[in-house]
């Protein structure tokens, strides 16, 4: 099993963390994006000052840009790093694609079957790009189209590279599975996994690829917090869980809500989401279950943390999860799942 850590933008980015993962043999750092800072400079600047660790956008969100301008960002960053970009895209949520990107929000596993298509048309570079599809078509030859669009093939040879969903629909897992090399679900337990493993699975037999998870990484993003006192562990982790639950989308339009019931806590997501809508947020994080943070994140003394993890490698074993991305680490924790995983 494989280490990753996710990098926080609300302060910058902390490089003696990162650099102290990468000491320690982790193998990934992943950077997202909602409605600030982006996905791809901070990477950018990781592949930079590192030489070993591999960087991803977890995710870059779809409608923010043309799938070939997304393909020329990751050709360059893979280049640039020696093979160390991966890279991770996503169709985001309603709110954000139309409320902040202001386009339309469409089919989203449709625009990702087709947005990771044309990056890899554009990376193997075997004939001019063209794409007709309901959400891109390239050359564009709309109304208002000049004529003059041509089919183009890249300048720049790129390399291979791997590509990752943040999938947490079962319909979304099955794409991943097919047509991807791994996922980033944001929340996952062990003794849960086949919530995510299974529809993974039925995506990769669909697309004839073998009935197992060689060569694909399940990478579950983990929330780690390490303290003497176990309650305060867990409720340091409860505003941000709340948020993603009760307010990560509509009423009735937040996927997260839903993996929440899909995870075993149908009456608690509705009683979050209903007091985060209202504008009771610390309500909305008292009444996160302590179970479900326990069972999706590490928290506690030191010891306890490292007996959770012996879980996680016990799934890993199996060929469940092949990397597990700790958010919101410290370099006192990097060290103790170092220690106990590596």
């Amino acid at each position: 099993m494989q280490l990753g850590i996710t990098l926080s933008m609300n302060t910058g980015i902390d490089m003696e963390l990162v650099l102290e993962a990468e000491r320690l043999g982790f193998a990934s750092v992943w950077c997202g994006e909602a409605y600030g800072s982006d996905a791809v400079s901070p990477v950018a600047w990781v592949l930079a000052r590192t030489t070993r660790i591999k960087a991803g956008t977890g995710i870059m969100q779809m409608p923010g840009r043309t799938p070939a301008c997304a393909a020329m960002t990751a050709m360059t960053l893979q280049q640039l790093s020696g093979d160390r970009f991966l890279c991770g895209v996503g169709p985001s949520g309603p709110q954000v694609v139309e409320g902040w990107h202001g386009v339309a929000y469409g089919k989203p596993m449709e625009r990702t079957r087709e947005y990771i298509s044309i990056i890899q048309q554009i990376i193997a570079r075997e004939a001019p790009l063209t794409h007709r599809g309901p959400h891109y078509t390239i050359p564009y030859d709309g109304p208002d189209a000049t004529g003059l669009g041509k089919p183009l093939k890249s300048i720049l040879h790129g390399k291979p590279m791997k590509f990752y969903t943040a999938s947490i629909t079962p319909g979304g897992m099955r794409l991943s599975g097919e047509i991807a090399d791994g996922n980033l679900p944001i929340f996952m337990s062990p003794e849960g996994a086949d919530a995510v493993v299974k529809p993974t699975l039925e995506g990769r037999v669909k697309a004839g690829k073998p009935a197992d998870l060689s060569g694909f990484d399940i990478a579950p993003y983990t929330k780690i917090r390490i303290g003497a006192d176990l309650q305060a562990c867990r409720d340091s982790v409860k505003p941000e869980l709340a948020l993603y639950i009760g307010g990560m989308g509509a009423r009735g339009k937040n996927f997260y809500n839903d993996y929440c019931k899909r995870l075993g806590y149908p009456d608690a997501a509705v009683k979050i989401q209903d007091l985060f809508l209202d504008g009771k947020k610390k309500e909305a994080a008292a009444a996160v279950p302590d179970a479900l943070v326990d069972q999706i994140a590490l928290v506690g003394p030191a010891d306890r943390v490292r007996g959770r993890l012996q879980d996680w490698k016990a799934v890993a074993k199996e060929g469940k999860v092949g990397t597990v991305v700790l958010t919101g680490a410290t370099i006192e924790a990097l060290r103790v799942a170092a220690e106990a995983v590596l």
